[in-house]
């Protein structure tokens, strides 16, 4: 996906059994569902920058599931199929395409929609009286199962992609074992939408799977640009844990603060005095995102081998003689065993850091990222209107998080019975003493998120060793 510039890709027969999410490496998320290991089984893998952007996922069955994705304000649906085979029974295909049918009716009208689906069946090439759902450029002839998809499309408005893109029969054919070449992978999206999709080929060549080809289609939304967050450097607050920084803080502080080692009242001066010594001593971070765990053990010698199958697999499909093939499954199974060997390398280095009074750290903070990784929706971005329409903007979210807690802190109820004759308590509050700061210091744990002043309790820990007077 990477390397094809693939944004998200749906993919079926997956055969993982469970509803969940997680991180496959190389930045990029499957989201799948699956009742049963040997059979079906859908998904959806996003890249990265668009996990964050996911609003809802619906597993319908292990031939259906669904995302809602938000895209600088544009509202994009992105369903994954894989239709029963043509021996399957009737009712089988029934169910799916009423499962189908539920998924598109609960999306609204003004919503984007992109299917891609194994249907398992030939539109066929031509368009005759289908001229509103399909192009011309289909392959072969149209079966019961093709013409199961052709109604579909006319029943929710939708539009065959692939079809209307004229390109050579190597570029169309999504399906071969054998002697047959045939078209049964499409993509589909709403009629009034096809104008956004600039190209729809078959990508040759590439050994996405054994018998079937992977489509590619480039989408074009026409968005409202936001401004990009900035990015935001932190004070690398952790380094005073080490005695050599802490020492060259504190020295740096007290020339700071003119050779004092007692905190002027004036606290906004004193706080900015603290941040920028924090800065000049201990640095800070780029603000970039952490290289993604999930790659950790790949190597040079795992590339290589990829690329040796990805070459084998190119030649195979170009000339299918015996000796290509047997070169392609040893490229195979040479892949495996170099993964095998990676994994096994980097895991126990893993388990030997981990072992360790330093490794400790590094568990809790794995387990947190596999727990983040397991969740569909990472945060949540837009909310619904007092009519359920979506909204979208920052300000239209603020706009209703205003009405609905006005509404709610002003609503009367009726009130539980009074409490009354209660006297009020006049008692002496002693000023906070330093053994008092000094004992909940040590209670206090390092690592914490700061308050608004942006320092951290390793800052007083560190004075406090010295004596400081707060």
């Amino acid at each position: 996906m990477e390397r094809r510039k693939v944004d998200i890709l749906c993919v079926q027969e997956t055969r993982w059994k469970g509803s969940k999410a997680r991180s496959i490496g190389a930045g990029f998320k499957l989201f799948y569902y699956g009742v049963d290991s040997k059979r079906n089984g859908v998904g959806v893998v996003l890249k990265e920058e668009l996990v964050r952007n996911v609003l809802e996922v619906k597993r319908v069955s292990d031939r259906v599931m669904s995302l809602k994705l938000e895209i600088e304000g544009v509202m994009l649906n992105v369903v994954s199929g894989y239709a029963p085979q043509v021996g399957c029974e009737l009712e089988e295909k029934e169910r799916f395409w009423s499962e189908l049918d539920e998924v598109m009716e609960s999306i609204p009208t003004g919503e984007r929609v992109v299917i891609g689906a194994d249907f398992n069946g030939h539109v066929g090439e031509g368009n005759t009286g289908d001229e509103e759902v399909m192009g011309k450029f289909g392959v072969k002839e149209r079966n019961l199962e093709g013409q199961m998809v052709v109604d579909f499309a006319k029943r929710m408005d939708m539009a065959v992609v692939n079809t209307y893109f004229q390109k050579r029969e190597e570029h169309r054919v999504t399906y071969k074992s054998g002697g047959r070449r045939t078209q049964v992978d499409y993509i589909l999206c709403r009629r009034g939408n096809l104008k956004e999709i600039s190209d729809c080929k078959v990508v040759v060549g590439e050994s996405v799977a054994r018998q079937h080809r992977m489509v590619v289609c480039r989408m074009t939304l026409m968005v409202c640009k936001k401004k990009r967050s900035k990015i935001e450097k932190k004070t690398k607050w952790w380094k005073l844990k080490k005695e050599e920084c802490c020492e060259e803080f504190r020295q740096k502080l007290r020339q700071a603060l003119g050779g004092q080692v007692v905190l002027p009242d004036d606290w906004e001066t004193t706080a900015e005095v603290i941040r920028e010594t924090g800065r000049k001593v201990l640095g800070v971070s780029s603000g970039r995102r952490k290289e993604d765990k999930e790659t950790w053990w790949w190597n040079e010698e795992v590339q290589d081998s990829i690329q040796r199958k990805r070459l084998a697999k190119k030649k195979w499909d170009m000339d299918r003689t015996e000796e290509n093939r047997q070169e392609y499954k040893e490229s195979q199974s040479r892949v495996k065993r170099e993964v095998s060997k990676a994994k096994q390398k980097a895991y126990d280095e893993l388990y030997t850091r981990l072992d360790t009074r330093e490794g400790e750290k590094d568990l809790y903070r794995l387990a947190r990222q596999r727990d983040r990784d397991g969740k569909d929706v990472q945060q949540v971005r837009v909310i619904k209107d007092r009519d359920g329409r979506v909204l979208t903007s920052e300000e239209s979210v603020q706009r209703r998080w205003k009405e609905y807690f006005e509404q709610l802190m002003n609503e009367e109820n009726e009130r539980e019975k009074r409490v009354e004759g209660v006297n009020s308590v006049e008692q002496k509050v002693d000023k906070i003493r330093k053994d008092e700061v000094r004992k909940a210091l040590k209670r206090m744990k390092s690592g914490k998120a700061v308050g608004p002043d942006d320092i951290p309790v390793e800052v007083w820990k560190c004075l406090e060793r010295q004596q400081w007077n707060f």
